[in-house]
């Protein structure tokens, strides 16, 4: 939870999620969680950001994948994200997964980056929850948290997104709308490491 203008709001509503079979996109909410086009770079912000004693889950590990490097691969069982690097190593980061329902698998690859995202509800859910703000500017109280990676596939953007979080506590956990969440500082580490168009595999 957080708080804006004495408004609470539940920050897993920055998290859009379409099914693989195509469906429509849910949220808590309801339907229609849909990620507005937000501008790449916000403004510059601390880098202590997630207020918790471990600020990184991130290790240097033997590369379980068999991917090439490079690509990024999401284990939602054990609840890992592994970039695969040279030599047979990888870098893993604990991470946050869709809750029963809006868990997913597949190929996808990262189609646009954003530092510091922000968020706008779209107006079916602003009919819903009146409450909610019109617009969240980027910062360490946003729900996608300090960099969001969009992962598109050959249909285009799947509003599903690889993303930060301003709840640290949910990171091992099967709580999201299908986004894949990882703590501010782990979120970082891999935004520097991956590019525009880098694989993601997506496995249970």
């Amino acid at each position: 939870m957080f708080k804006i203008n004495s408004i609470r709001v539940l920050a897993v509503a920055g998290c859009m999620a379409v099914f693989a079979t195509g469906a429509q996109a849910f949220d808590i909410f309801g339907r229609d969680a849909v990620q507005m086009p937000m501008p790449q770079q916000q403004a510059n912000f601390p880098t202590d950001l997630n207020r918790a004693p471990v600020a990184t889950t991130r290790a240097l590990v033997d590369d379980p994948t068999g991917e090439k490097p490079g690509t990024i691969t999401i284990d939602t069982k054990n609840r890992y994200l592994y970039l695969s690097m040279d030599g047979n190593k990888a870098m893993r980061y604990d991470v946050g997964v869709g809750r029963e329902g809006f868990a997913w698998q597949g190929r996808a690859y990262i189609g646009r980056r954003a530092e510091w995202p922000g968020w706008t509800p779209p107006a079916e859910m602003l009919k819903r929850r009146p409450d909610l703000p019109r617009h969240m500017a980027g910062g360490i109280d946003n729900p996608l948290g300090a960099r969001a990676m969009y992962l598109y596939n050959d249909r285009g953007d799947t509003m599903y997104r690889i993303h930060g979080t301003n709840e640290p506590d949910t990171i091992g956990q099967a709580v999201s709308s299908g986004c894949i969440r990882l703590m501010n500082e782990d979120v970082i580490d891999l935004y520097e490491r991956v590019r525009v168009g880098a694989p993601v595999v997506v496995i249970g």
